[in-house]
């Protein structure tokens, strides 16, 4: 499914990037980043933030404060993330 239409980004492609290691993406910001884009409109920042939190309970088990996400990087949807 294309997640960003302006950088015609699929969620296959982001979750590709969410590699569980302490590298990977926490951040929408992250995430266009190291797929080679910026954001423009902004409209698919919260999409690639459920992808985040959805990559974080599939890799700790609901379990935030894991290894591979620490808990002080994950966003919830009250948290405000600079595009």
């Amino acid at each position: 499914m294309i997640v960003c239409s302006c950088n015609v980004l699929t969620d296959g492609e982001v979750k590709s990037c969410l590699d569980g290691t302490a590298n990977a993406p926490r951040t929408a910001a992250e995430v266009y980043a190291a797929l080679g884009c910026a954001p423009r409109c902004g409209r698919c920042a919260t999409t690639i933030r459920s992808i985040l939190k959805e990559n974080a309970v599939n890799c700790c088990g609901g379990d935030q404060a894991c290894d591979c996400l620490p808990a002080a990087r994950v966003l919830d949807d009250e948290t405000a993330e600079a595009v």
